[in-house]
């Protein structure tokens, strides 16, 4: 056996273990013990001295930024490290340009002999090596096969509506039954249902930071080291009370606390890019009620609405209140309220985003929110009233041109479903054939991967266009609990000294906004249209003009 002299200057013998969980899949032959068991032997054997272990325990052969190796390279170039033993290259990296690199420069310009056991590789005969580099490929083309195979598992996994994500969002844990089910954290959830509560009700999300951080709520990252002593995101411990805001916007943006899971939100280019990119919406899938939610779906909806329009809060914290609820009734474009530090704030003004960035060929629409406020204000205290004093005339005129619309939307809705349900169960039995023929042979298992993958893509799109069927009737059988809803609000909201976001989100669904009549006239004013929570879709609004009512609409509200 050949012997090699000691580490003269006493260097350190780096014994590097990996093991990724694909690695793992493979048998005890990779564990960890087990590699530590080869090369402490190997180093005994031949005489190595000052060993020292660096492991990376579940990580990728493909990512160079593992603990222990980083540790270890930073090492080699502090000149502390004289060897480098592993099982085989592989070990190393599984990427054949970065671990080419570490052989043939990285660890020659330190002076580090480096020894992969297996491959019988040993840098300091260079004339027993000359197929090292056809090893790092070989290696390269492994991972990069073992990755398209997970991918297309995952793949498959998430079109069938099973969740991907291995992270638990913050108010749910996992289901110690089940743990691929997530449910409700008892000491999270009611805390996440507080937050969207309260940007419902019109606060910023600076004040809700505020908030939680004056009430010492303990912040996501730093609840999850605490009770599991993981660390996800950057738990600040020395602040463990303070809420960043886009924590705080990213969970009122996450749909899974409606009960839903969406899969595939993001992706990556390669197996050796980590870096996870957006997805495109058309490519993202949604699967609904899938477990618990936190959130009411209509307060999660009121939400999103709120955020697609203006984000911007001004000095004390606070975000325009109409912000997802006003539009430009000419080219549906949302509308911003501009205002400056040398404006008073009774000069701030409405304008159309569409004439404001020339995305449309519209005008300005503009109309100062002093004057949109009170048009707002002084009809839903009309219509408010009229659901109070005259309830059965309210019901009977908000429920009379919905029972007319409801009607022709059931019966083309009834054929689309019947449509859509009887090629869903076409394709199930297609998918059904297709493994038959697979078992016995009649085509080959890559062949029924990909036929199948196309057709549960197509059940899949089907199921959403037949759930948004579903969704618009359910609509329609909902109309009369929320017109029962608006007036049990009326008589909850019976003071209204000014507009608030609560009151906007409580009763108003879409605020339009018309170009005046005559243009640039002071006496003339814009056209304002009020969709209420009440009314359907598509139905006829109720009209308002600045400075005029029409009086018999407490007569007939939907006309």
């Amino acid at each position: 056996m050949l012997k090699s002299t000691e580490n003269t200057n006493n260097l350190i013998t780096a014994l590097y273990c990996r093991l990724s969980q694909e690695d793992e899949r493979l048998g005890e032959s990779l564990s960890i013990e087990n590699q530590k068991i080869i090369l402490q032997k190997y180093a005994d054997d031949h005489g190595f001295r000052n060993c020292k272990f660096y492991v990376d325990d579940g990580y990728s052969g493909t990512d160079f930024k593992r603990p222990a190796h980083v540790q270890m390279m930073k090492d080699v170039e502090a000149g502390k490290i004289g060897i480098v033993i592993v099982k085989d290259q592989s070990r190393l990296g599984r990427d054949y340009l970065e671990t080419g690199h570490l052989m043939d420069i990285k660890f020659p310009s330190y002076d580090v002999r480096f020894i992969a056991i297996n491959d019988g590789y040993d840098s300091i005969n260079r004339a027993d090596n000359d197929f090292s580099g056809m090893r790092n490929y070989f290696n390269d083309f492994y991972a990069a096969d073992t990755s398209k195979k997970i991918r297309a598992v995952q793949r498959a996994k998430g079109q069938r509506g099973e969740r991907i994500s291995t992270a638990t969002p913050y108010g749910y844990m996992r289901n110690p039954e089940n743990k691929k089910e997530l449910i409700p954290d008892p000491q999270t959830a009611p805390i996440v249902k507080r937050i969207f509560d309260m940007y419902a009700s019109g606060l910023g999300v600076v004040k809700i930071c505020d908030i939680l951080c004056e009430e010492k709520i303990l912040s996501p990252s730093v609840y999850i080291f605490q009770t599991t002593g993981k660390r996800i995101g950057n738990p600040d411990l020395n602040r463990p009370y303070h809420w960043a805001q886009t924590t705080v916007r990213k969970m009122l943006e996450n749909q899974e606390y409606v009960g839903d899971t969406v899969n595939f939100k993001t992706y990556s280019k390669s197996n050796k890019l980590k870096k996870r990119l957006k997805n495109d919406p058309d490519k993202i899938l949604i699967f609904k009620n899938t477990h618990e939610g936190i959130v009411e779906r209509e307060v999660f909806e009121r939400v999103q609405k709120h955020f697609a329009g203006r984000k911007r809060p001004d000095k004390q914290g606070e975000v325009d209140k109409y912000a997802g609820i006003l539009y430009c009734g000419d080219c549906h474009k949302r509308l911003y309220l501009a205002r400056a530090k040398t404006l008073a704030p009774e000069k701030n003004a409405f304008q159309c985003g569409g004439y404001r960035r020339r995305t449309t060929d519209c005008t300005a629409h503009n109309i100062r929110e002093i004057v949109l406020d009170q048009i707002v204000l002084d009809d839903l205290k009309r219509m408010t009233a009229f659901a109070r004093e005259e309830p059965d005339k309210f019901y009977e005129a908000a429920m009379q041109k919905a029972k007319s619309e409801a009607e022709k939307f059931y019966a083309l809705a009834k054929k689309q479903k019947d449509k859509i349900e009887d090629r869903i169960k076409k394709i199930d039995n297609i998918i059904r054939c297709l493994y038959e023929d697979r078992v016995v042979g009649r085509i080959t298992v890559e062949r029924y991967d990909e036929m199948a993958c196309g057709y549960e893509q197509e059940q899949a799109e089907l199921k959403l266009e037949l759930e948004s069927l579903n969704k618009g009737i359910a609509e329609l059988d909902a109309h009369e609990q929320s017109v029962r809803e608006f007036m049990a609000k009326a008589k909850q909201y019976v003071e209204m000294p000014k507009l608030t976001p609560e009151l906007l989100r409580a009763f108003i669904r879409r605020i339009e906004v018309f170009e005046k009549e005559v243009k640039y006239s002071h006496t003339c004013g814009n056209p304002v249209v009020i969709y209420y929570k009440f009314q359907m879709k598509k139905l006829e609004t109720l009209t308002v003009m600045f400075g005029t009512y029409d009086e018999d609409a407490e007569e007939d509200i939907s006309a």
